[in-house]
């Protein structure tokens, strides 16, 4: 029996160490998927990176000068200045 026993041993040991590869907390599958989130994570790091920076943008313009405000009551609040005529061109 001696003669099977270490056999036997070592094919028990590659079965336990095979599903601890597939089926384990360090698993195969687990990585991917780890792996994919990472991936997600950091494309939403970087668009959020990017409106931070136009944000940033935004608020120094907003200290410099007037213009930027006088541009945003116009796009946004549809400012008309006495002296000028509006004109709505549709497309």
């Amino acid at each position: 029996m001696s003669r099977y026993a270490a056999p036997l041993i070592l094919v028990m040991l590659l079965v336990i160490l095979h599903a601890q590869l597939w089926l384990g907390r360090g698993s195969i599958p687990s990585v991917d998927r780890l792996q994919a989130q990472l991936q997600a994570q950091l494309q939403a790091n970087q668009q959020t990176l990017q409106i931070n920076h136009q944000l940033q943008a935004e608020v120094r313009d907003l200290k410099e000068g007037l213009e930027m405000i006088e541009e945003k009551a116009r796009m946004e609040l549809g400012m008309i200045k006495p002296d000028e005529i509006y004109v709505q061109i549709s497309r």
